[in-house]
């Protein structure tokens, strides 16, 4: 038997991590080395103060051991401050700042050298870290939670590379006096499986507190206001599992990255921002990320002229609400593509029926209304499931011209999605838009002020209400509906219809180069719209743009050769007087034809 010339025994591990070394030899080599190795010393004198020893220099790597858990977290904690001071002495871009991850478990010792499971699992552990920042393993934090006043934040479990059983990961801070500051550990919810944030089931979307940019406070009040009120417009569109403002607002730090913020708080998405003011103006910058794989979804940026900021943090909200709701449904529609067919679970069978609905072909039409009736079958009681079917038949409705059989199932599904649950604003926009349709204006409304007041941001719903306008009489006051809608939604499917209504408008208020506007604007998205082409050659007539009237009217023909006035009489305004109003604009083209 071979001599045994090792020892075992319990210690912790300090595996330490010099972040942008490689960045900085590339810039100047001799000045990276020299700022390491002054660095270095720092951690090797920390080490020593609180009874631990540096090992296994390599490269830009260090490790450190110690026998008591809370000397390491203190020798951690105590070094990084003071290279935290070194590098605010220096230029950004010439920082060279340090992560550790801490392990405590049984290591074999030979010749002054640690191996084992343990050391590897400290060297994995570090990737977690922050910048300046501190990951410590589930064994660490039983040693040292109770003795020392740093917090914690809980990253959940992780599989690490070539350790065979999953790690829990959590964030040391400093109880809010450092870099790394975290959430105590209860404010996470550790359940089972919370921290499976690609688990089946519909997504959540997690909002941190917006960057204010700026030695103002107003700044960052009005940058977490801006964030604030994302969270409370997401959490009206209800097909959206929104993480609370108690959970998300932990990260302000974001240098964790979205992957390891999206597992610890069990969200698939994540949305960021930054938020600046100069001059008068703000500039706000929000992104939107695939935590499950960290690919940047949708980003943009907006600058507005500081007027009334309460005005200016609704807009803001409200456009990015609007965004966001349609950006995430996409990014779920294209998901389900990468599950087969009869693997689908009735929320993705919905997202891929309005993949298919998004396409707006009579085939794919077909195909949607056969994943939402599958869905159906899944869950007959599923609101999301019933909002898909009554916005389903009311599109087939509205190309029928109002299908009686058609509306009458419209408000069926929306009735019984109310019960399913009575906050939800999509079923009010349906029974609304089925009373326009119906012709009854005013208890449309009714249901379209509901849904607005449940979600603001729900364009689909503002724009009903301006047509619902319309129908009564009052197209100057159905004007800021479309536009809203323009403002929360500006590359909707079905923005074409919008604006078609918008151009009715300008005609009965007589702005005529608006309402010509409007209607090349519907008819760039959608050439075959009837109803845009018949007003725009309407307006140019009452414009006297009369050449221009003759060729777009034999556009119109040849298009639309079945065209009779019957169709706009169809259209329910409560005043006659409109339909004939609209017919006669027409008609003027058709005399000089």
């Amino acid at each position: 038997m071979a001599e045994r010339n090792y020892t075992r025994q319990l210690a912790t591990i300090i595996s330490i991590d010099a972040v942008g070394f490689s960045r900085l030899m590339g810039i100047d080599d001799e000045l990276a080395v020299a700022a390491f190795e002054e660095r270095r010393d720092i951690i090797t004198d920390s080490c020593g103060a609180f009874g631990g020893r540096t090992f296994g220099v390599a490269g830009d790597s260090i490790m450190a051991e110690f026998g008591n858990p809370t000397e390491a977290l203190r020798a951690a904690f105590d070094f990084q401050d003071r290279i935290m001071t070194l590098n605010a002495a220096v230029a950004e871009d010439m920082r060279m700042p340090f992560r550790a991850g801490i392990n405590t478990g049984d290591v074999i010792v030979r010749e002054g050298r640690l191996y084992g499971d343990d050391v590897n699992i400290a060297a994995r552990l570090q990737e977690f870290a922050p910048h300046d920042g501190l990951a410590i393993s589930e064994t660490t934090w039983h040693h040292v939670k109770d003795k020392t006043a740093a917090v914690f934040t809980d990253l959940g479990e992780f599989m690490l590379k070539n350790i065979a059983l999953p790690v829990r990961v959590l964030i040391a801070g400093r109880g809010g006096n450092g870099a790394a500051t975290g959430a105590p550990l209860a404010a996470i919810p550790t359940a089972p499986g919370h921290y499976k944030p690609f688990a089946k089931g519909p997504p959540a979307i997690a909002v941190l507190p917006f960057q204010g940019d700026g030695s103002e406070p107003d700044v960052g009040y009005m940058a977490d206001g801006v964030a604030e009120d994302i969270i409370y417009g997401l959490s009206n569109t209800r097909w959206l599992s929104v993480i609370s403002k108690g959970s998300s607002f932990q990260f302000r730090d974001d240098s964790l990255g979205t992957r390891l913020i999206g597992n610890a708080l069990g969200a698939r998405y994540i949305v960021s921002g930054s938020l600046a003011r100069f001059s008068g103006q703000i500039r706000l910058n929000a992104s939107l990320t695939d935590a499950s794989n960290g690919r940047l979804v949708w980003s943009q940026r907006f600058d507005r002229d500081l007027v009334d900021i309460f005005s200016l943090r609704d807009q803001i909200g409200s456009e990015i609400v609007s965004i966001l709701d349609k950006e995430v449904d996409r990014a779920e529609q294209a998901r389900t593509f990468q599950v087969p067919w009869e693997s689908l679970e009735t929320w993705q069978l919905v997202r891929r029926g309005r993949w298919h609905m998004n396409r707006r072909t009579r085939r794919d039409t077909e195909i949607a209304l056969e994943f939402f009736d599958k869905a159906y079958q899944e869950d007959p009681n599923s609101s999301a499931v019933l909002n898909e079917l009554s916005w389903w038949y009311f599109w087939r409705a509205w190309l029928r011209f109002g299908d009686s059989d058609d509306l009458d199932k419209v408000e069926a599904f929306a009735r019984k999605a109310l019960l399913m649950d009575s906050l939800d604003a999509r079923p009010h926009a349906y029974l609304g838009a089925a009373d326009i349709m119906r012709g009854q204006p005013a208890s449309a409304a009714e249901h379209l002020a509901e849904a607005i007041h449940i979600n603001p941001s729900f364009a689909f719903a503002r724009s009903a209400m301006g047509s619902a306008r319309l129908l009564l009489g009052d197209a100057a006051g159905a004007i800021p509906f479309f536009l809203d809608t323009e403002r929360l939604s500006p590359f909707d499917l079905y923005r074409f219809h919008n604006l078609g209504e918008l151009a009715v408008a300008y005609c009965f208020v007589e702005d005529w180069a608006a309402a010509i506007a409007a209607a090349d604007r519907s008819l760039k998205l959608s050439p075959g719209y009837f109803y845009a082409r018949f007003l725009k050659i309407g307006a140019l007539m009452r414009s006297g743009r009369r050449d221009e009237a003759k060729r777009e009217l034999a556009i119109f023909a040849t298009r639309h050769p079945d065209f009779s006035e019957q169709r706009i009489r169809w259209i329910p305004f409560v005043d006659a007087a409109k339909n004939n109003f609209l017919i006669a604009n027409f008609d003027q083209a058709k005399s000089i034809a």
